[in-house]
Parts: structure tokens; C-alpha cells; sequence
């Protein structure tokens, strides 16, 4: 199978609201998977295992902005459709559905706007990196951004991709 080249998104700091997003840019794969495959999350989870993201959850996306500054994160949607926001409050909006992975730089804020009743993802991590959910903070935006900063690149892509060449 040839791997598609992903979309790209670099989303700037937005300071006034908190988020500090990232230069590296938003990688958004589209049908890595065929919808009509047998057990798409468990395709995805064993793609990502294989691809050195260990998956952690089965889940949807959460409907406020967030994001999350000591690990990059990489969704795998499953089932369904969504209609998201990327990179906080002030961010852009993008539709998602069912064979699609995106690949969020550490930082990043996103948000699920809208969303088929079935929409459930995979999320997967690169080894060593634990994830928690920050809403954004003006006040905090310095110090989350030097967390951001701090988090490792991954050793590959989570689906095998071009991710070590778009992210140096």
C-alpha cells in the first residue's frame, strides 16, 4: 500500500486564549483505512503498536478546546464523523471521518464540534509519553509553553508516514 501524504496544518501560539499550539505542523492522513474493513480499531491499534504508538484509549473526542503539552498524540477514527476545531478557541474547523488519523503535535488544541452518534477514534502515544487535558490559560501560556517545548520527537510515524521529515 502507498501511504498518502497527509494534510498540514501549522497552527500559531494563541497567547490571548491560552493555547500554544506548535510549529510543527498538524498531520492529517486521510483513509488509512478502508471503512468496510473488519475490526477498524483494532486495525488501527495494531498499526499504531507497530508504528511505535502504543494505543491507550477507544474513545471520542472531547467538546471542549484542549490540548495537551507533555505528549504528541495521534487519533485513529474508527467509526463515524466529526466536525473539529484545531488549535483552541480561534482555531480553524475541519471534517474527520472514519479511516482518518490525525497526528497532533504536542500543544495543539482541538475540540470535537459536531459528531455522528457512532464518531470514536483510537489514541496513541509515543513511548514515554504520559498525556493530560489542558483547557488553556493566558496566565499559564509561557510555562505550558515550555512544556511543549520540552516533549521529544517520536521515533516514527504512527502510521508509518512522513512524519520524521515534516517534523525536523
Amino acid at each position: 500500500m502507498t501511504m498518502p501524504q497527509p494534510e498540514m496544518r501549522v497552527l500559531k501560539p494563541d497567547a490571548a486564549s491560552g493555547f500554544p499550539n506548535s510549529p510543527l505542523p498538524v498531520l492529517l492522513y486521510r483513509q488509512i483505512l478502508d471503512g468496510s474493513e473488519e475490526n477498524p480499531a483494532a486495525r488501527f491499534e495494531a498499526l499504531f503498536d507497530r508504528n511505535q504508538w502504543p494505543p491507550q484509549w477507544r474513545y471520542g473526542l472531547y467538546d471542549f478546546d484542549h490540548f495537551h503539552s507533555t505528549a504528541h498524540e495521534a487519533l485513529g477514527v474508527f467509526r463515524g464523523r466529526a466536525h473539529i476545531r484545531l488549535g483552541g478557541p480561534n482555531g480553524s474547523e475541519h471534517d474527520i471521518a472514519a479511516g482518518d488519523v490525525l497526528v497532533l503535535p504536542a500543544g495543539v488544541g482541538h475540540a470535537c464540534l459536531d459528531a455522528s452518534e457512532d464518531f470514536t477514534m483510537v489514541g496513541a502515544y509515543p513511548p514515554g509519553q504520559s498525556w493530560e487535558v489542558e483547557r488553556g490559560d493566558p496566565g499559564e501560556i509561557e510555562a505550558a509553553c515550555r512544556r511543549v517545548a520540552a516533549v521529544a520527537l517520536p521515533d516514527a510515524d504512527p502510521v508509518g508516514g512522513s512524519l520524521l521529515s515534516l517534523w525536523q
